[in-house]
């Protein structure tokens, strides 16, 4: 995948720097995962870190690769 050509340098490392702040938020707080907030949260999740790799960066970053949760994988379906 290719990075962004809308946006310069400078701006990629502002995006990350806030995206890296909102993966913390998300994934700092124990939450129960039979909760919906568990759910939602892990939504988000995915999201942000999908943007970062096929939009803004085209690779995985450093924060996307080691946290704190392990390797990212793409969220399983339940039965």
């Amino acid at each position: 995948m290719k990075p962004s050509t809308q946006l310069s340098q400078a701006e990629i490392e502002h995006f990350l720097a806030a995206a890296e702040a909102l993966h913390l938020s998300i994934i700092k707080p124990f939450i129960s995962p039979h909760c919906d907030h568990y759910r939602q949260t892990r939504v988000l999740h995915e999201v942000l870190l999908n943007t970062v790799r096929q939009v803004i960066t085209g690779r995985e970053v450093e924060f996307i690769r080691w946290n704190t949760t392990g390797p990212v994988l793409p969220p399983t379906r339940c039965a």
